[in-house]
């Protein structure tokens, strides 16, 4: 996906959890004497979910929770204006997720935050 595209992402129609980023999850497993097919592979993890959400209101669009499957991690996405200001917040699960700061998208600079280490995690991002 072109980040630096104008049509990233379709904030018109209202279609903000369709973001895909660079890094894959590596699946991280439970080290035990347990055969394969009875180790767990991974946890399940509840994140908050907003779809759109300005700076001092409350969740305007998509609010509730998600849980993580085993190949997404939380992730809360701030977009910035061009003099830095805060302009849109969104989270929500996403299945391959990149921490980046900052990276440029037309008149906008875009902020990605990722999580997996505990149920709403992405609530502090």
């Amino acid at each position: 996906m072109d980040f630096t595209s104008p049509s990233w992402p379709n904030l018109q129609g209202g279609n903000f959890m369709n973001f895909r980023c660079f890094s894959p999850l590596s699946v991280s497993r439970n080290l035990t004497s347990l055969p394969d097919f009875l180790a767990p592979m991974t946890e399940i993890i509840q994140c908050r979910m907003c779809h759109l959400q300005f700076p001092g209101e409350k969740c305007s669009r998509g609010r509730g929770f998600c849980i993580a499957t085993e190949n997404e991690v939380c992730m809360t996405g701030r977009i910035f204006k061009k003099d830095g200001t805060l302009w849109l917040t969104f989270m929500g699960c996403l299945e391959k997720c990149a921490n980046v700061d900052k990276i440029k998208w037309s008149i906008y600079l875009v902020k990605f935050r990722c999580c997996r280490g505990y149920d709403l995690c992405n609530e502090s991002l």
